[in-house]
Parts: C-alpha cells; structure tokens; sequence
C-alpha cells in the first residue's frame, strides 16, 4: 500500500511539474493568437512583436520541460499545436494580408502551400524526437522560417520606415517552404555541449549580443545566414557525393 501511495505521490508531482512548461506554451499560443488579430487590424508590427514572442516562449517551455524533467508525448503533440498557430498559420495570414492579395487565387494557394508545409515540417518533427537519431534539425524549423519572414517587415520598417520590396517576400515564402519538407540539414544547439560545440555557442553568444543591441536590424540578417548556412552545407554534402560517385565510376572502369 505505501508503494501504491508513493507512485500516486510521484504521478501527482509530474503532473505538477508539467504544468509550468504548458504555461509557457499556452503562451505561446496565445500570442499566435493575437498576432493574427493584429494582422488582420493591420498593425504589422505589432503582430511581428507577438510573433518574435512566441517564438521566445517556444524556446522556454522546451527548457522549463527539461529542467523540470516533465518532458511528455503530450507536451510535444501541444507544443506541436501551438506551433502551427504561432508559425504556421499567423505568418500566411501576414503574408496573404500584406503581399498578396493582388494576384487573385494565387495569393491563396501560395499561402497555404506554406501552411501545409509547415504542417508537414512539425509532424515529421515529432515522428523524429521519439527516436535517438535526430542530431540536427531535418529541413528548416518552422519556427526559423516564421521568423524570417516577420524579421524582413521588421528590418524593413527599421531602414525604410515602411514594407518595401514585398515582392521579396513572396520569393521567402516559396523558399521555405520547400525547405522545410526537404532533407537539408539546419544545427540544433544541444542542451549538453561538448567541445565540438563550442563554435556553434560562439556565434549563439553573439548573436544573443547583438538583439539585445538592436534586433531590429540584426534578427534578419543572422535568420539570413542560419538558411544560408544549411544550403551550403548541404551543397557541400551533395558535392562530395557526386565526387565520390565519380571516384567509383573512374575506379570501375
């Protein structure tokens, strides 16, 4: 009996762990929320706002889960949910609000190509973080893809003081799109760093240094080079194949 009693004290003590990792996701959804409200009143900004937002609740409540050991199928299948309001569907909705609602259906079908991708990117995130082969991240985070779109408003309205050269945007949107189901590669920063690691925590440091500065004016360009990144890397990846391909061809004959 008191071993029966001891697992229902452990159980309830879970259960209470896990609950402040969900605040934080719930905030998240919440801001996704609110950031389509603002999208939709036309405060572009703001909305971007709500969106960098969730973006920094998403990374706390992943933390908090860890820290607190109440990591759960149920927190990652929520966070997933939440995810696809944040950075799925409030980005589109942006997107179809500010860009492209002169091109007729296409404005449409653009945007839901990007929805369905996104959704597409956190299924197969979540098939992945159930086994231990997952050491990067397989194709572009959709989180990363929801933050270069709101960090190009952002960085315009900072050096124009308005949005110019949306049609730039639309290139984006196609971009990640296909990056997010392909098979490229982008870094994920481990809760326990090696060595190994430690130019990846160099240019996080950096990086961190240079929002608080001015995220304004930083947050696209480092969004910028972390696409870039993956796409060299992978061309890098694809080169060395075809040599090696290559090689056996010459070593065949």
């Amino acid at each position: 009996m008191n071993q029966i009693a001891n697992e229902q004290n452990g159980s309830r003590r879970r259960d209470y762990r896990g609950f402040f990792p969900g605040m934080f996701t719930m905030g998240n959804l919440v801001c996704g929320f609110i950031a389509i409200i603002s999208f939709s009143d036309g405060d572009l900004l703001v909305g971007c706002r709500f969106i960098l937002l969730a973006a920094f609740l998403d990374i706390l409540d992943g933390k908090v889960a860890r820290l607190a050991g109440a990591h759960s199928d149920f927190g990652t299948e929520l966070d997933s949910l939440a995810d696809f309001i944040s950075f799925g569907i409030a980005p589109a909705f942006m997107v179809q609000v500010i860009n492209l609602k002169g091109m007729g259906s296409w404005s449409w079908i653009i945007s839901i190509v990007f929805i369905m991708s996104a959704s597409y990117r956190l299924a197969r995130y979540n098939l992945l973080a159930q086994s231990d082969e997952k050491k990067n991240f397989l194709g572009l985070p959709v989180p990363a893809a929801a933050l270069g779109l709101v960090a190009y408003v952002i960085f315009s309205f900072e050096v124009w003081g308005s949005l110019q050269y949306t049609e730039y945007i639309t290139g984006m949107v196609i971009l990640f799109s296909a990056l997010m189901v392909s098979q490229v590669e982008y870094d994920i920063f481990p809760d326990k760093p090696t060595r190994a690691d430690l130019p990846k925590i160099g240019v996080l440091v950096l990086a961190v240094i240079g929002a608080f500065v001015n995220y304004k004016l930083v947050l696209f360009p480092l969004m910028g080079l972390y696409i870039i990144h993956g796409l060299y890397r992978e061309g890098e990846r694809l080169y060395d194949k075809a040599m090696g391909l290559v090689a056996r061809t010459k070593n065949g004959d």
